[in-house]
């Protein structure tokens, strides 16, 4: 059986990894897909498709470490509950399917733009307007994906307040987190500018409990029961009354 501490070191490491990659697709795609420009967006594509190809595969690697970054946490903290850890795998599940199953809007926008047959076929205003097309589908793809990254928060944090591994702060983040998460994705769909213009203030939570929380994994890992000089093992709440008094 791994330990606790190597379970949470493992989901810290994978968890940071779904970070760096996914942070890095998103700047890829917010420097090159030029919202309501078509024609700038499809000339961006073409002349960085070796960059967008990256972006492209960094998000699937992103998403495929996302869901063995659950399992991690599940195998850790399943002990709580079950049910809440089994949910947690499921939001992530699916947001991970949806996810990857929408990068193929991605791949068909990079097609268009640098395929010279789409032009000669449908005219280079057309190509365009195709591409912006793909390029929006991924982007409102990722937000419907983005529905499930917030829910999974929920059971997370759960875990993570009733666990006695982790501060409770953090879990209380968590799940603060996962609102800021839903009021981005609905803002964003039933308001546009109004969702664009509070999206970083709702998604700032998320981003500071999600830091937080893998800086913990990676730096502190789990509090275990503490022994006694007599070799008997102290209660998690009488280790973390001693600790944090």
């Amino acid at each position: 059986m791994t330990a606790p501490t190597t379970l949470a070191r493992i989901a810290g490491f994978l968890y940071l990894i779904v970070a760096v990659f996914t942070i890095f697709a998103g700047l890829v795609n917010t420097r090159i897909v030029e919202s309501g420009d078509t024609a700038a967006t499809a000339d961006n594509i073409d002349r960085s498709a070796t960059l967008f190809r990256i972006g492209f595969v960094s998000e699937l690697v992103g998403a495929t470490v996302f869901l063995l970054t659950s399992m991690a946490l599940y195998l850790l903290l399943k002990h709580v509950s079950q049910m809440a850890a089994a949910a947690m795998v499921t939001f992530v599940a699916v947001s991970v399917a949806i996810q990857s199953l929408n990068l193929l809007n991605q791949k068909a926008a990079l097609t268009i733009a640098t395929a010279q047959d789409y032009t000669g076929a449908f005219g280079s205003a057309a190509s365009d307007q195709l591409t912006m097309l793909f390029a929006d589908m991924q982007h409102d793809g990722y937000l419907i994906a983005q529905t499930y990254f917030g829910l999974w928060l929920l059971p997370l944090g759960y875990l993570v307040v009733k666990s006695g591994y982790f501060p409770k702060i953090l879990g209380v983040l968590l799940v603060i987190g996962c609102f800021g998460h839903l009021v981005d994705v609905f803002a964003r769909f039933l308001a546009p500018d109004f969702g664009a213009n509070i999206s970083p203030f709702a998604m700032t939570p998320a981003a500071v409990a999600e830091l937080s929380f893998i800086a913990w994994l990676l730096i502190k890992a789990v509090r275990l029961p503490e022994q006694d000089a007599d070799g008997f093992t102290a209660p998690a709440s009488d280790v973390r009354r001693r600790r944090w008094a």
